[in-house]
This record gives C-alpha cells, structure tokens and sequence, in this order.
C-alpha cells in the first residue's frame, strides 16, 4: 500500500519536522509502584524483569550513553538525525521532580534530540510532574505515554494492573490542555478477554480525545505469570490472523486524528514463550494492511463521536 489506511508515527513526525524522526528507547532506572511494595511487589502478570526495557541501566550505561550509542546505530540503518528519547523501562514518572528533571535535561541536552516521550503508569503523575513536562514544551516535543492495556476492570484485576480505568481517566483529565501529547498503550490478548471486550477498549480510548495510541500483543515471557498461565493450558494465545483481523476492525473505531504509534509488541526472541509469530512484525504487517484492504475499511470508517448528551 502506498498510502496507509490510518495515520502512521513516521508521517506524524514528517509533517512535523520534515524528515523522519527515530525513537531511541532510555533506560533510566527508575521503578514502579506495582513492583516496590506500594502497590504490589508482583507487577503486572505479563512485565519481564527489565520493566519492558533494555536492562541498560543495570549495565551501567547512562542516559547520555545510550542515546549516543543508539545514534551512531541508526544514522547508519535509517539515515536519521532528528531523535526523540523514549523512557521505556517501568514507571518513568515515579521519581521526584528534582530527579526527573536531571533525567530529562540529560536527554534533552544530546544534539538532535528533538523530544522526550516518557512510559509511565497513570497512578504515577501529578500536578508538578506534568508542570515538569510542560516547562519543556516550548522548545520540545513531549509525549506522555500511559499504560491502560484494558477499559476493563475486572480486567485490569485480572493481570495485576493495580489501577483502574478511573485512574486513567483522571491523569488524561489533568493532562489535557497543557501541551503534553498523550498516547495511550493497550494490549490484545488478555486473559479473559472476548473480541468484543477490546473493542469495547476500542471505543472508550477514542472517546477520550487522546492523541495517540500503541496496540500491543500480548506474548507470552520467560519467568512471568503469563507463562505458568500459557504452559498449565490456562490461556490461549491469539493466532496471527486473528491479531491482524482485531487490529483492523480496533483501528476503525478511532478517530482519524489519533496517531497508531504502534500495531504490535517487539519481544526479545531468548525471553519468548510464546506465541512464535509474534516475532515475525513484518509478516504481521502485511497481514493487517491486507485485512484492512479485503474489508475496504479505514482509521474512523467505524468510529462514533462521544455525545454528552
């Protein structure tokens, strides 16, 4: 396809910059309140224990260390300059403000480092954190991404998410209007889940006037809850069409202007269990470019606009 069916990150970042921007994913060592005892020390049933990251940090690499290594690798693949430094690894918000502020200056100082995208859990921001991030918008592009996985509750229960949809609503309420983008991340597959169940997610995600989102898979890590589920024969992995079908019909439901950051996961292939596909993106692009093509559907064919009344 030479035009997408919904708005890509790369043509966000091109009408915005004129050139393609690169992602470079930081570690900066912080934790997370479902890990340390202030909620849970589990964390959510499927988080491996680098927190989703590179495990970086424990290597002793700084911030200023990564992105450069990280900038030399991709001016060489992709012929990219421009670089948004992406706070992955746990909660990236769970800090105090003089300490994140050092993180994100740090960053924010690299040549060519246009923005931060910063991970985090929506328990996990206040007031002063978003003046934080504000304080950093009038030069800088900023990205909050908040993990909401399910509009569910029981759901969010289910995996050991220790908040629920209300928490999220009320950090994108005291986000919004403040010059921070907000992108929500969302995962296909949970235990428990029917189709209609996420696209039920689909719908109260587009109603909430975000500006972005990643769909994830959910697949199944070595050393995790997930995988005791996966190898007793108590969860059942989606199979890649059946991703691709719910990417697409998920897709059609939001609003034209939120931008899809992602359609799947990027597992570390010596960390997976399951499902061997999902280390195939390429394959699994191609097969939700087609669905989307068969059902001559698009990004907002399908979405209905909130009415309060």
């Amino acid at each position: 396809m030479d035009k997408k069916p919904y708005l890509d990150l790369n043509t966000y970042f091109r009408s915005l910059f004129g050139c393609r921007v690169h992602k470079v994913t930081v570690d900066a060592g912080l934790d997370c309140p479902n890990r340390d005892g202030t909620i849970s020390v589990g964390g959510c049933i499927y988080c491996n224990a680098n927190g989703s990251g590179t495990g970086a940090h424990r290597q002793g690499l700084s911030i200023t260390q990564q992105i450069e290594r990280s900038k030399a690798r991709i001016a060489r693949r992709f012929k990219t300059k421009k670089l948004m430094a992406y706070f992955q690894s746990f909660s990236n918000t769970y800090a105090t403000v003089e300490q994140l502020k050092s993180l994100y200056d740090e960053a924010l100082a690299i040549d060519n480092v246009v923005g931060l995208a910063v991970g985090t859990r929506p328990d996990c921001v206040d007031p002063p954190v978003l003046d934080l991030l504000e304080s950093y918008t009038g030069k800088h592009l900023i990205w909050i991404e908040y993990g909401l996985q399910s509009a569910h509750d029981d759901t969010l229960a289910r995996i050991n998410r220790g908040h629920d949809l209300a928490c999220f609503e009320r950090a994108v309420s005291i986000t919004r209007n403040r010059r921070i983008n907000i992108c929500a991340h969302v995962i296909l597959g949970l235990p428990g889940e029917s189709r209609q169940d996420m696209l039920e997610t689909a719908d109260a995600v587009a109603a909430m006037g975000i500006d972005g989102i990643k769909l994830h898979l959910l697949y199944v890590v070595r050393g995790t809850p997930m995988e005791t589920l996966y190898r007793t024969g108590r969860y059942r992995c989606l199979a890649q069409q059946e991703y691709a079908e719910l990417i697409c019909d998920f897709i059609e439901r939001l609003p034209e202007s939120m931008i899809i950051q992602r359609l799947t996961g990027d597992p570390h292939p010596k960390e997976l269990v399951a499902p061997a596909w999902s280390l195939q993106k390429r394959e699994t692009t191609d097969l939700i470019h087609t669905r989307f093509r068969d059902k001559n559907t698009w990004q907002g064919k399908a979405f209905k606009p909130h009415n309060p009344d």
